[in-house]
């Protein structure tokens, strides 16, 4: 008989009195409900142990459930072992995500060290998208100037270097230290090489590996 065609063999009336009797209703749902279901009113096992240990009321229950669920027993039945097996994977699974979720996140070590020459305005530093302007020079270790936008005296002043910040237009020392400064402000910035030109350098500008020295001055952000 298919599962379409399992009809109830009793009546709520029949079930509340003394002609259904314990051994009935789990004969019944053992015969007739997938192992899904058995697991999942803890009706599994022997016969006579399931008799014993459970009530009349919750097997009522689990009978009207079988029909309202239509979880009946099919001809290619998934055996008790391999549904167990199955929960304890998901089980191990979830357990293994909690702990990794559980677990803090790595904050990387800066790679530069800021000191304020000149302390900003305002309560507020640039986000990541931010346009910044700024004026800027760079030494190597050996105290060479390598680079720079302010102009020598004598000359018309230059305009600021403007980029949006935090977006990889410059190199991550850069980003990261003008992240924590305020308009206004005039600080000395000392690169690792990891956060600056790392281990190629720039052309025969920034040999390789070098930690550069910069002195910024944001000039305003938006």
């Amino acid at each position: 008989m298919s599962s379409s065609e399992i009809t109830p063999k009793w009546t709520a009336e029949e079930l509340a009195g003394e002609g259904v009797s314990k051994k009935d209703l789990v004969s019944y749902l053992h015969e007739s409900g997938s192992n899904t279901f058995l697991l999942a009113h803890k009706l599994n096992g022997k016969l006579a142990s399931v008799v014993k240990t459970a009530k009349k009321p919750a097997l009522i229950a689990a009978y009207k459930n079988l029909f309202e669920t239509k979880q009946f027993r099919s001809s290619d039945e998934v055996s008790v072992t391999e549904i167990k097996q199955e929960k304890a994977a998901v089980a191990d699974s979830s357990t293994e995500k909690q702990a990794e979720a559980a677990q803090p996140a790595v904050v990387e070590e800066p790679k530069y060290t800021k000191r304020v020459i000149k302390k900003g305005t305002g309560l507020g530093c640039p986000v990541k998208g931010d346009r910044v302007s700024v004026y800027y020079s760079g030494w190597l270790e050996d105290g060479k100037l390598f680079d720079t936008n302010i102009t020598t005296k004598g000359r018309k002043p230059s305009s600021p270097l403007v980029f949006k910040v935090g977006t990889g237009a410059v190199i991550r020392g850069w980003d990261e230290a003008l992240m924590t400064m305020k308009k206004g402000e005039v600080a000395s910035i000392l690169i690792q090489p990891e956060w600056a030109y790392g281990q190629r350098g720039k052309a025969d500008i920034i040999p390789p590996n070098a930690t550069l020295k910069f002195e910024i001055t944001l000039v305003q952000f938006d």
